[in-house]
């Protein structure tokens, strides 16, 4: 894909920005399809592709945490490592108030607000990731030194 028909999501805008080394990939959405569908549709491996949760602890203080697409998020162990009560996933509306992003369509790149982000450990020893590029549909590939060089995420183990 030229770099003149990249859509002008928030997203990619900021991965340009940063010189990052990645490719665009569409694919027809699904509602509540997740990275199941997207990964058959593209042909990947559902672990390769990552997931953009936004939560928030007890304070509601927002952050945003990547994991496999085949793998959940202890909150339990994430709330454990992060030194607070609980954590749970933001309500769609609040999320959107977060990043600028619907839901299906969140990226931890470009968000609205400056966000802390936690990124599961074993996510760095894949060759390469798919994550959401700003828009339903619509993934960005690249390596996952990419993202951690553009958001510096602290390393986490919550996935089971």
């Amino acid at each position: 894909m030229s770099k003149e028909k990249f859509p002008s999501t928030p997203a990619v805008l900021a991965l340009k920005k940063g010189n990052a080394a990645f490719t665009l990939h569409t694919y027809a959405y699904e509602e509540k399809g997740g990275t199941r569908i997207s990964s058959q549709k593209l042909g990947v491996d559902e672990h390769c592709v990552i997931k953009t949760l936004v939560m928030e602890d007890e304070t509601a203080r927002p952050f945003i945490i990547l994991m496999h697409g085949d793998r959940e998020v202890s909150t339990k162990n994430l709330a454990r490592i992060m030194g607070v009560k609980s954590v749970s996933p933001c309500r769609p509306d609040v999320a959107h108030r977060h990043t600028g992003y619907v839901v299906g369509g969140t990226s931890p790149f470009g968000t609205r607000k400056r966000l802390d982000v936690y990124i599961e450990k074993t996510i760095a020893d894949l060759p390469e990731i798919l994550i959401n590029a700003g828009a339903r549909g619509l993934l960005a590939a690249m390596p996952p030194a990419e993202l951690i060089r553009l958001l510096s995420p602290r390393e986490v183990r919550v996935g089971i």
